[in-house]
């Protein structure tokens, strides 16, 4: 008796703690729009690809110029520094040829403004290490593509998932209906003597049980909203409900391979040619590059001012003969992690048909599933009635009509689960093959 009283205070509050809490009607289309705005994942995402961006860009100094512009201000004694920052600023005169002033110059002040340009003429190299980092761009933009498709999907599943928990929640709620009646029915058949109190008391622990099994299933509507509150990004964690019921998906149903243009199968290709492209800047290390420079200086003994200026220009070509064996063993890890590369691409190739391949056979089996829990809830159906009529006329017994009872319940659940698991199964394939 403490039990039962204990269950249903749970339940009461239960009821109590959903209908505080605010619920709110949401469309499949709400969240997904809202997912796609708001989601954790895709914003991460995105600024993985900005990083991939911002490392391209920066290869730009393969092509353009180095330009600094600085001033420097100096006061020195040093002969040699003295006599040159003169000669700097155009104000060597003859007395300055004197060894004494040579050897033993006093304190001379020199500013000097320099324009220094340094422009790559040559460097095969960075050539190369910009064409990986534009692969590695590329791939992380398919990547953000990819998340936001598998986000697709899975707002796909939790707003099912949202369905479901409903049409669970409905099925209690009515098997509760029939049980409190079955239970009243059952009550005046034992006042008039026509049953026993065994009876009444499996009503009664039938009737506990339903509403224990609604408890549940109104938690996992509390549950399923949250997910979605997690998709969207949404703290509030409100109770969602959904704008249609769970339904059959009779959509076309593409079972050919995986396709290689598939977002996530060609960045893995992308990847690779990064690796290669790497690879190959490496070799490249090995040849030697050609860079021009030039700067522009003005000179003076007042700060800011340039009454004398000057200018250099030229080019320089090195080439770095030997480095110990640090770049061919660079060259050679470069190659192992582009060997590397095809054969991950391989495998998660091969590991996509496979699971395409076990998708079919699922989406196959809830097809075939379908029909027979379509057939077994009717069928429970119609022998709850029956037993429910017999029980009227005293040809049943009380265990019977809980079986049936309980059985209608069970099938009603395994109709909707698989209703879902059919839904399920397509959306997946959908998404396994979506190019």
């Amino acid at each position: 008796m403490k039990i039962k009283i204990f269950i249903t205070i749970s339940f009461l509050t239960l009821n109590l703690m959903l209908q505080a809490q605010e619920v709110v009607p949401i469309s499949k289309s709400d969240v997904l729009a809202k997912v796609s705005e708001n989601n954790t994942s895709i914003k991460i995402s995105e600024e993985e690809f900005k990083q991939a961006r911002a490392d391209y860009r920066q290869t730009n100094a393969v092509f353009l110029p180095n330009i600094t512009l600085s001033h420097t201000a100096i006061a020195t004694n040093n002969p040699l520094m003295a006599f040159g920052s003169k000669l700097n600023q155009e104000i060597v005169t003859q007395n300055d040829f004197n060894p004494a002033l040579l050897n033993d110059p006093g304190q001379i002040e020199n500013y000097a403004t320099m324009l220094e340009i340094q422009q790559p003429l040559i460097n095969l190299d960075g050539v190369y290490q910009r064409k990986a980092a534009h692969s590695k761009m590329e791939a992380m933009s398919l990547k953000t593509q990819r998340t936001q498709d598998y986000l697709a999907f899975e707002v796909e599943k939790a707003y099912m998932q949202l369905q479901l928990a409903y049409k669970a929640v409905k099925v209690w709620e009515q098997a509760l209906k029939t049980a409190q009646a079955n239970k009243k029915m059952v009550e005046d058949n034992f006042k008039q003597g026509y049953l026993q109190r065994a009876d009444v008391l499996n009503m009664e622990v039938r009737v506990t049980e339903v509403e224990n099994q609604l408890q549940n299933a109104k938690s996992n509507v509390q549950n399923a909203s949250n997910y979605v509150s997690f998709l969207m990004n949404d703290d509030r964690f409100v109770i969602y409900k959904p704008s249609d019921d769970l339904d059959l998906n009779q959509a076309d149903v593409v079972f050919d391979a995986v396709p290689v243009n598939r977002a996530d199968i060609k960045a893995m290709a992308l990847a690779s040619e990064a690796y290669k492209a790497m690879n190959k800047a490496d070799k490249m290390d090995f040849l030697p590059t050609l860079n021009a420079f030039g700067n522009y200086q003005l000179y003076d003994d007042q700060i800011f001012q340039g009454d004398a200026n000057g200018y250099l220009i030229g080019a320089k070509l090195s080439w770095d003969i030997f480095k110990g064996s640090k770049r061919f063993g660079k060259a050679q890890k470069s190659h192992a992690e582009y060997e590397k590369s095809k054969l991950e691409y391989q495998q998660y190739l091969s590991k996509s048909n496979l699971e395409l391949n076990k998708a079919k056979r699922a989406f196959l089996d809830a097809k075939n599933k379908l029909g027979l829990s379509a057939l077994a809830m009717q069928q429970s159906e119609e022998s709850l009635r029956i037993r429910k009529n017999r029980f009227e006329e005293g040809l049943e017994k009380t265990s019977d009509l809980l079986q049936a009872e309980t059985q209608y319940a069970q099938k009603q659940l395994e109709y909707y689960q698989t209703i879902f698991e059919y839904n399920y199964a397509q959306s997946y394939l959908q998404f396994l093959t979506k190019e």
